[in-house]
């Protein structure tokens, strides 16, 4: 999805970027997306939300140290400022992103 200079223009932005590193084959990853679409929904402009496949990109699963799929990670001004491995409700993901956005807004 994102790759190389894409991937660090994204999480090096102002606005608060949730990365979920995921694997197509993955069933707990299957079970983020509505997950992240209702959290996107809630959280609108607040975040950006996006997807990284850690089977096309390794080197991005490498340098964040993803172990475990799915991991998501929290990215604001390029940092990771929250990290969590697992299905994550969306109640929580909300209140993780409205916190980091107030925190830096």
């Amino acid at each position: 999805m994102a790759s190389g200079k894409n991937f660090s223009d994204l999480i090096n932005g102002e606005q608060p970027v949730l990365v979920d590193f995921y694997a197509t084959w993955c069933g707990p990853c299957q079970m983020m997306q509505p997950i992240l679409q209702e959290t996107a929904s809630k959280v609108g402009g607040m975040a950006k939300i996006i997807k990284i496949d850690v089977d096309k990109n390794p080197l991005a699963a490498s340098k964040y140290q993803v172990k475990g799929v799915p991991t998501l990670i929290l990215f604001h001004k390029g940092k990771p400022v929250w990290r969590q491995s697992g299905v994550v409700p969306a109640h929580q993901l909300v209140q993780v992103i409205q916190q980091h956005a107030l925190e830096n807004a």
